[in-house]
């Protein structure tokens, strides 16, 4: 779900109001092992990607037994990700992937949210890169979006294209997928 949303949001986007958004995936190899072991053919890897070239930045969440903190702990994606927010392209974040964020160093000193339950583990978690941490659904901070749980990643996608356009085209997206 978390994955999927930015791909149905941009593409509702691209294929019903002719917007201007195209979307690539990236890994760190071509196919990704994703979440639930669902594998993922990406269409470029870490390597091939020109900050210059995209507009934004989307991370979905994942899990620890999935490798997911491993991943996100490899200096080339901190390295993109700091890149991005040097340039004020817009960073959006579901779940725990904004503790990817928290690692890279961009959140300092910024408001975040990350995955709430459990006893608020990874908001402590996010706390330790400095992090205002805010117990809210969706936090905007500057260029960053940052979310609480898997629950919200629709209104993160939507979100994101409401940054990327604004507000009024976001709706009419909203409102043709039946949001």
């Amino acid at each position: 779900m978390e994955f999927s949303v930015f791909v149905d949001v941009l593409g509702w986007a691209r294929n019903d109001f002719d917007y201007q958004l195209p979307l690539e995936t990236c890994g760190f190899t071509k196919t990704v092992n994703a979440t639930f072991n669902v594998p993922v053919i990406v269409d470029k890897t870490i390597d091939e990607i020109n900050v210059d070239d995209y507009e934004a930045l989307a991370f979905p969440g994942g899990f620890a037994n999935y490798n997911f903190y491993e991943s996100c702990s490899d200096e080339r994606l901190l390295n993109l990700i700091r890149a991005f927010d040097e340039k004020g392209k817009i960073i959006a974040s579901i779940c725990v992937a904004s503790i990817i964020l928290g690692q890279a160093g961009i959140l300092k000193g910024r408001k975040a949210t990350t995955y709430h339950l459990k006893n608020g583990r990874r908001q402590k978690q996010l706390a330790q890169y400095d992090v205002d941490v805010v117990n809210e659904r969706i936090v905007v901070d500057k260029n960053v979006i940052s979310s609480y749980c898997p629950e919200t990643a629709p209104d993160v996608a939507f979100k994101l294209l409401e940054m990327l356009t604004s507000l009024e085209e976001a709706l009419k997206v909203k409102t043709l997928m039946g949001y």
